[in-house]
């Protein structure tokens, strides 16, 4: 298992070993809170990169995918795609963090996809993003999200709705969660990716290293184990990280903001942080393919959304 990143098993054709040229690129996949951005991530990807709850800003950071297609004969595409957190009006410096992140994104990639799972009117914020990717030269697919549960009526007044905007190349039907017509997005997606190089190796899935996988998939169980406004103050850091030849030890502190959060987190006789353990610690064994010793602490830092070097400390700004 590589430190500084996941793989997995090598595809049958390497990038290496054909002849041709290979079409490599970004995308961005864009969109308010709790639209199924992460979901579609993982579902393109074929592993879970990005931790998915049914709580808005989920995601924090910018997740990369990295998706290799390499077909016998044909020619090789590598497509780094780019899960951002949802885009809103920002409460504190964290939330202002997670919207430039969004937002700087646009400006970087081969293509973005926008994600909605509503009108125009259902969803606040979606007339706001669009008003930003106005403003950039990038090639926009709309992605209609969640078909699966929407009646056929309300998909084409979604989709007659956003198509007379005149700002969108291509306007798609998906469900992410249930993996239908993802394909053909793939397939869409394939022809706005330029010449380029190899970026990462083809059994790499994210460089994001596996410290910060699990740091995501410990605050992914808080988010599910807590309620209220508990999950949304915490921040995961992980103190050390030792692999020995039959178990993997890790050691991470859950960071909250106030003493009445520490109580809740902890739970009578520690209940619900054993709980939130024991989850993460079977997740984490099934990504790195090991036994895992994971050791948990709950400290407070008060305030340290709105605290720049907190941010820094945490990973949330350069």
């Amino acid at each position: 298992m590589c430190y500084d990143a996941i793989h997995k098993n090598s595809s049958s054709v390497k990038v290496s070993e054909y002849g041709g040229s290979m079409r490599s690129g970004f995308v961005g996949i864009a969109g308010r809170p709790n639209v199924g951005k992460s979901m579609l991530l993982n579902t393109i990807i074929g592993e879970k990169i990005a931790i998915t709850t049914s709580k808005p800003q989920t995601t924090r950071n910018r997740i990369r995918g990295i998706y290799n297609e390499n077909r016998e004969g044909e020619e090789p595409f590598q497509i780094v795609f780019v899960d951002t957190p949802g885009i809103h009006k920002p409460k504190n410096r964290l939330g202002g963090y997670m919207t430039d992140a969004a937002v700087n994104t646009f400006k970087e990639v081969d293509l973005v996809i926008f994600i909605t799972d509503g009108g125009l009117d259902d969803g606040p914020g979606d007339r706001y993003i669009i008003e930003m990717l106005k403003k950039i030269n990038t090639p926009k697919i709309l992605v209609i999200n969640k078909i699966d549960a929407m009646l056929p009526d309300k998909f084409r007044k979604i989709y007659e709705e956003y198509e007379a905007l005149g700002e969108f190349d291509r306007v798609l039907g998906i469900s992410a969660a249930e993996n239908i017509h993802v394909e053909e997005l793939i397939e869409e997606t394939k022809k706005y990716i330029p010449a380029g190089p190899v970026y990462f190796p083809d059994d790499m899935f994210t460089d994001d290293p596996e410290r910060f996988v699990v740091s995501e998939i410990i605050r992914e169980k808080i988010l599910l184990y807590m309620d209220k406004e508990v999950p949304h103050g915490v921040a995961v850091e992980i103190e050390s990280f030792i692999e020995e030849e039959n178990i993997t030890r890790i050691s991470a502190v859950i960071y909250c903001e106030k003493k009445s959060h520490k109580g809740m987190l902890i739970g009578k006789a520690g209940r619900k942080l054993k709980g939130i353990g024991k989850s993460a610690r079977k997740e984490i064994e099934k990504l790195l393919g090991v036994r895992v010793f994971l050791d948990l602490w709950v400290k407070v830092k008060e305030n340290w959304r709105d605290s720049e070097k907190a941010l820094s400390d945490f990973g949330y700004k350069d």
